[in-house]
């Protein structure tokens, strides 16, 4: 079967992954290394992603606000651990002014920086900072912040979507009286973040705290969401993070209880970013292009007259622009359909293509018999051929369409989810009990999956070899899942009796 894209999954899935990025239009190189630009199509899902996040976000209790993009370098070396954790990732300004000389635009040394200013990682340090102005009592808590932001980590290896030295997220913040709370808090989050995933972006995801050796830099405690890629890699979806006093006690974080007495303020922080554009590829992704989910779909149905330069485009034009305006009055998932008339002057054909490889849910196709007949031809892009391997486009009456559209909408939304939760769940192996037959699980196939296995939760020095033989074999520690069967054995990696079970796989 000929498909859109030049390159299918089975040949080659990095090139695929790349081609779909290129071929739906939704993002393309900067001319700097590492730094990518979103186009609309791109962009468009992005916003979604915001919107419905940001609602979760904002339905908890939290406001958003924002920070400076430079952090002085002074507030990073107040927490050792965090610090050295980004060092090899951090851009640094350290010149504010340049000059001509000899020909070129180099750095005025007159215009060095007093102390130099990292650009953005993260901004623990620089919100730590804020918080220490703004709590004095017991009172001011919890604090319940949020930020839509860029961030710079500068990547060796860089990858659209997945891994770039600059992306967009959202970070939170949160500031609180008790250990309790701030524990609340942080798996608070990480539920917002499971159920926007399967709940907006159909991806089923693995939620569960991190390993000691996957924590993020000065937390005490990691919690992830794990999503399976259609190649078997993981992709880590969203983050929640309990910091405990490690970053009060570097930022001065203090307040005074209800008796009086001077106490750290317990801290978290979470986020998401636009890596889930990249899982939503590796996940809805097929060799015709992107799927996108109706529920972050920037257009949720395209219409496209099938004009020819005659006299009957005028009745099309009339006749798919009362069709879209009908859609746009329909509600789904809570919010109004959103339909888009494509205009553009090129062939039906093109445009038709065009929109499957973007991943649009529903594309209609009207030409001068669908308007004599009063129908429409619908193509569903969750099920785009049919058992002969022809394209299912299917022709149905103007006002059964009508009927059926939002029902269609919340169909496709299931099917995706569906789709990848059965793919997710079969396969994950519960049944390898030694290293030597992780080893040959992983050895085995191209795409294996994930490994559960038990777990001692090992530190110090044995937990050095573990990561140090899982590294030899291209492995890592995704998350210990919440929902886990208890251990009822000894440790795949230790043998000594292990207390929880852990999920191994390759990652991106």
């Amino acid at each position: 079967m000929k498909h859109a894209l030049s390159v299918t999954r089975e040949q080659d899935f990095s090139a695929w992954y790349q081609a779909v990025i290129s071929e739906a239009d939704m993002a393309e190189e900067s001319g700097v290394r590492g730094c990518m630009v979103i186009r609309p199509w791109g962009y468009g899902i992005w916003e979604r992603m915001q919107k419905l996040l940001d609602d979760r976000i904002k339905a908890t209790g939290h406001e958003n606000c924002y920070f400076p993009l430079f952090i002085p370098l002074s507030y990073f070396e107040k927490e050792a651990e965090h610090v050295d954790g980004f060092a090899k990732e951090m851009a640094v300004v350290t010149h504010h002014r340049l000059i001509q000389k000899d020909g070129r635009l180099v750095p005025d040394p007159d215009a060095k920086l007093e102390e130099p200013l990292v650009v953005r990682p993260t901004s623990e340090t620089v919100i730590g900072a804020a918080f220490s102005r703004w709590v004095q009592s017991w009172r001011d808590l919890p604090v319940l912040i949020n930020q839509w932001a860029n961030v710079v980590r500068w990547e060796m290896r860089t990858r659209m979507f997945l891994r770039t030295a600059e992306f967009l997220w959202q970070e939170g913040h949160t500031a609180h009286a008790s250990v309790e709370e701030a524990m609340e808090e942080t798996l608070k989050m990480l539920e917002v973040y499971r159920g926007f995933a399967e709940e907006c972006v159909a991806l089923p995801v693995i939620a569960g705290e991190k390993p000691e050796n996957e924590r993020f830099p000065g937390a005490v405690a990691t919690y992830s969401i794990e999503a399976m890629m259609q190649d078997g890699k993981a992709l880590q979806a969203g983050t929640s993070h309990f910091l405990g006093t490690t970053f009060s006690s570097a930022q001065n974080i203090k307040f005074q209880n209800a008796e009086g007495q001077q106490e750290l303020a317990q801290t978290t922080s979470w986020g998401m970013s636009t890596r889930m554009i990249g899982g939503l590829i590796m996940v809805h992704g097929d060799d015709d292009g992107l799927r996108v989910p109706p529920r972050i779909a920037p257009y949720q149905v395209v219409v496209v007259p099938m004009l020819r330069d005659t006299d009957e485009d005028a009745a099309i034009l009339d006749y798919c622009g009362d069709l879209v305006a009908e859609l746009n009055r329909q509600d789904v998932f809570r919010e109004p359909v959103r339909a888009l008339l494509d205009r553009r002057p090129a062939k039906a054909a093109n445009k038709r293509w065009g929109w499957v490889k973007k991943g649009a849910p529903i594309v209609i196709e009207v030409g001068g018999r669908d308007v004599a007949g009063g129908n429409v031809s619908v193509i569903r892009r969750d099920r785009l051929y049919r058992e002969d391997g022809k394209l299912d486009s299917r022709i149905v009456a103007k006002g059964e369409f009508l009927g059926a559209a939002t029902g269609m909408l919340e169909e496709i939304q299931q099917a995706l989810f569906s789709d990848a939760q059965a793919r997710l769940l079969g396969n994950i192996d519960k049944s390898v009990t030694s290293l030597d037959g992780l080893k040959a699980y992983f050895g085995a196939s191209k795409k294996p999956g994930w490994a559960l296995v038990q777990w001692a939760r090992p530190t110090g020095a044995t937990l050095d070899k573990v990561v140090e033989w899982l590294k030899g074999e291209k492995l890592t520690l995704r998350n210990v899942p919440s929902d886990a069967e208890a251990a009822d054995g000894v440790c795949v990696f230790t043998g000594e009796k292990a207390v929880e079970r852990v999920l191994v796989g390759r990652s991106y």
